[in-house]
């Protein structure tokens, strides 16, 4: 954090022990809103309220959607209903949704009671959307204009309603009835000639989003136009609101950790928060690690199958962590690249064959540099060319073979409409330990053992 912030949230600490009222209503108005919220977690209740009191709505709408969900149902009753109720009007509908959507239902209903009605409807309208869809997702607050009025209208317009919509940077277009039919960017609208038609300067292919459209595949439509706002309309194309790029990145960051949590053995980030009690965290994790246990018995009883190979050169044992750490390790990284790249777009799942064969020539290359490094160390400890030739070779296929599986599983999985974050690191490592011990002990019975 920048050294002024620190000052001002020293200082903001500083009143707030003093009780200096004005002292604080001053620094607040310095502070930006994330930096505030970044405070409560080690703020008293009082504190916390004190702070949303003072604040202007506006201000406080900015503090109170950084905050973290849990802290809120307290925090609402202590603020009280009919404060909580004007700082949610000050919000733009979609961040309003929200923020009510995970509350209980009882603090919910209120506190729609409470607020402006044509702000609760349109709220209530977005709360009615699935949260993973472009409706939980949209804002009702955009500016819409018909296609049959002049240049000049449409600007006298937007000095109207702008200052209500969440963007002014596309005006779009609609018909009579208030179906999606153009678009026009507010420098176009500028330049163009007052006395012009707007449906005569329009663009009318306009890219736009159904309302049931997932938030994954909208994040993924922002990305490739590099656009600032999508429109969203249903099923009769009317348009119905509009997402903003800042939604869309907040998408990107859930579904990143949401794939990140699952592929470290599908784990539900809702579930695993910090303030998640213990039980409720260990009973998500316990059944996965488990089954996981019972994989790492079987690379046990591959093992112990070759217990005669191991007895007669027991510098085998030494090798076995590199081995299947390493093809662990490689197998992962290979599952990253592929789970990523699906999600971003830059995989196409549909092309088997490339996806593989590129991260097999990957897997061949790191898998002969690792093999003759960990060849070159077991000849020189134990100067013996044959175990350095077990101990390359058994390196080389299986980090070639862990980088195969690791970029067919996710893709296979994708195929059949299941996330491949599913494919997560910790089975694919667990299945390769079984292969290379299987690899390495094959190798080494073949070759050293006569």
């Amino acid at each position: 954090m920048p050294k002024d912030h620190e000052a001002f949230q020293q200082a903001i600490y500083s009143f707030l022990e003093e009780g200096a009222t004005d002292g604080l209503r001053r620094s607040l108005q310095e502070v930006h809103p994330a930096d505030i919220a970044e405070m409560f977690p080690v703020l008293s209740l009082a504190q916390r309220v004190k702070l949303l009191r003072i604040m202007d709505p506006e201000q406080a709408s900015l503090v109170l959607f950084e905050l973290d969900r849990e802290m809120l149902p307290p925090l609402i009753e202590s603020l009280g209903f009919n404060r909580t109720a004007d700082i949610l009007d000050a919000m733009s509908t979609d961040d309003a949704a929200d923020l009510l959507g995970n509350l209980p239902g009882g603090i919910k209903q209120k506190l729609l009671d409470l607020m402006e009605t044509q702000e609760a409807e349109d709220v209530a309208e977005l709360l009615e959307y699935a949260e993973d869809t472009a409706g939980g997702i949209m804002t009702t607050e955009f500016v819409a204009i018909h296609q049959d009025i002049t240049a000049e209208r449409a600007i006298q317009l937007l000095r109207e309603i702008a200052p209500d919509a969440e963007t002014v940077y596309y005006v779009y277009v609609v018909n009579r009835q208030a179906q999606l039919v153009g678009v026009i960017s507010l420098r176009e609208l500028i330049l163009a000639a007052p006395a012009m038609l707007i449906e005569e300067i329009m663009r009318r292919k306009v890219i736009s989003v159904n309302v049931n459209t997932d938030q994954e595949e909208v994040a993924k439509l922002v990305a490739k136009y590099d656009f600032l706002a999508v429109p969203v309309v249903n099923d009769n194309n009317e348009l119905l609101g509009i997402i903003t790029v800042d939604d869309v990145l907040d998408v990107i960051e859930e579904e990143a950790t949401e794939d990140m949590m699952r592929m470290a053995a599908n784990i539900d980030v809702d579930e695993q928060g910090p303030d998640a009690g213990v039980l409720r965290r260990a009973s998500r994790r316990l059944p996965w690690l488990i089954g996981l246990l019972f994989g790492e018995l079987i690379a046990g009883h591959v093992i112990e199958g070759f217990s005669g190979t191991l007895q007669n050169m027991t510098a085998l044992a030494f090798f076995m962590t590199a081995l299947a750490g390493g093809t662990g390790n490689a197998a992962t990284q290979s599952l990253t690249v592929v789970v990523r790249g699906i999600a971003t777009g830059e995989v196409n799942p549909r092309q088997v064959f490339k996806v593989v064969w590129g991260e097999a020539q990957v897997g061949l290359f790191i898998g002969l540099t690792s093999g003759l490094v960990l060849a070159g160390l077991a000849l020189l400890w134990q100067d013996s060319l044959s175990l350095g030739l077990v101990v390359g070779a058994s390196l080389a296929l299986s980090i070639t073979l862990s980088t195969i599986l690791g970029s067919l599983v996710p893709v296979i999985i994708n195929r059949f409409g299941i996330d491949p974050a599913l494919a997560s690191g910790p089975f694919i490592a667990t299945l390769m330990d079984v292969t290379s011990m299987f690899i390495y002990f094959s190798l080494a019975t073949l070759i050293l053992v006569r």
